[in-house]
């Protein structure tokens, strides 16, 4: 008992709380994986730099030269140019097409943040179910050398006559199946240490397990990476929508050009050389546009569409965590009752064990009763144990969603 409550206050000592410090979180995975997510969201920010100067209009830049000897007259033209277009009103295009880019910044972020927090929760759970096999094996060596007592007692039975066979089989098989089955979880063990190694540079051992606190649902939705996807993509669309209708409106462009031209031996007519010729020119003005598509509607009722739907989905979403939440709360009420049984159960057979002892001392009871009921205790503690990391594995599935930084 002792022993136990030493090991859980430890175990909250060395462990680390979700809720403010989720940065310390990332030390779950790989460096290398930290820093190909580095490189998404790089790529999320100049894919919105993009996207905000898409109406910046090119410079048109040009150069041409072209040689010929009609004639018998070598003769050289060099051109020289640029032109602009640019759009300097769009019926709000620009500042929309601006707000666009940001939003889908977020979006992209947001999208990182998901694929990444999976990443770190399936590192957690591993380790969490590492630690969780160890006690599953510790357990079940104490359950194998209870078999193996039953077995004893029942050979012994066998062997004065007050038992047949059958009972001695069963007692055999049992303790086979027994330790079959811990073959079974070492297998277990060994297969989920080479998945934590594929995306963890943690070395197993030497990692504490952290310690998730519970959230309320209020903030677990304020919190909630994957509703704050749903809720970006409101805003995205919403300006998408506002840059498809601003499309469909007037447009005035700026528009300017520069042009220089040398042109040397030209053969104006027959018999009749020109000499080198200079010229160079300019033009600017503006232009005005309003352009008229027979898909106008239906392509503004598009964008439209998306905008409204994106809406639809976050109150959806609002009821699918909401319902997560409570299955996960469900879930740790479970286990918190098959933990307080095993509670329950624990006492039950320290107090058989003391009143054994005393019936051990008095002659009574032998040593195969004592040892018994010691490994039944110890069996009853480890499934304390397991039921714990059980609750904390439920949390997981919210923590995946959960940020307090968000």
């Amino acid at each position: 008992m002792k022993v136990l409550n030493l090991y859980i206050t430890l175990s909250l000592l060395c462990s680390i709380s979700l809720l403010g410090e989720d940065e310390n979180l990332d030390k779950y995975i790989s460096e290398n994986k930290k820093e190909q997510f580095n490189y998404d969201y790089k790529k999320n920010m100049v894919e919105s730099s993009k996207l905000g100067h898409s109406w910046v209009s090119p410079l048109d830049l040009s150069y041409s030269y072209s040689k010929s000897n009609p004639y018998d007259n070598k003769q050289t033209k060099i051109n020289y140019g640029i032109n602009i277009d640019q759009p300097i009103f769009k019926s709000g295009g620009i500042y929309y097409a601006i707000k666009y880019a940001e939003a889908s910044k977020i979006y992209a972020n947001y999208s990182t943040d998901i694929i990444k927090r999976k990443l770190v929760k399936d590192a957690i759970s591993l380790l969490m179910q590492i630690k969780q096999t160890d006690l599953k094996i510790i357990k079940q060596n104490l359950q194998i050398k209870n078999s193996e007592i039953n077995l004893a007692q029942k050979k012994e039975d066998y062997l004065n006559g007050q038992l047949d066979s059958g009972y001695l089989d069963n007692a055999i098989i049992e303790r086979n199946t027994i330790i079959q089955a811990l073959y079974d979880i070492q297998t277990n063990k060994e297969r989920l240490i080479s998945k934590f190694q594929a995306i963890s540079d943690i070395n197993y051992n030497n990692a504490f397990v952290p310690t998730l606190k519970l959230v309320t649902k209020n903030e677990f939705l304020n919190h909630n990476i994957v509703l704050n996807k749903s809720q970006s993509e409101i805003a995205k669309n919403r300006y998408y929508k506002d840059i498809i209708v601003a499309k469909y409106l007037p447009s005035i462009n700026l528009t300017a050009g520069y042009s220089w031209q040398e042109s040397k031996n030209q053969q104006f007519i027959p018999g009749g050389l020109s000499s080198t010729i200079d010229t160079n020119f300019y033009n600017y003005g503006f232009r005005i546009s309003f352009p008229l598509d027979i898909n106008t509607f239906s392509d503004i009722e598009s964008a439209k569409v998306d905008y409204l739907k994106s809406q639809l989905i976050v109150e959806d979403k609002k009821r699918e965590l909401k319902a997560i939440f409570e299955q996960v709360m469900q879930n740790i009420e479970n286990f918190k009752k098959k933990k307080q049984l095993s509670i329950e159960n624990r006492y039950i057979y320290e107090k058989l064990l003391a009143d054994t002892k005393e019936l051990f001392n008095a002659g009574y009871k032998t040593e195969h009763d004592v040892k018994l009921l010691q490994n039944s205790v110890k069996i009853q503690e480890r499934d304390v144990e397991i039921f714990e990391i059980d609750k904390q594995l439920e949390l997981l599935n919210l923590y995946e969603m959960y940020k307090s930084e968000v």
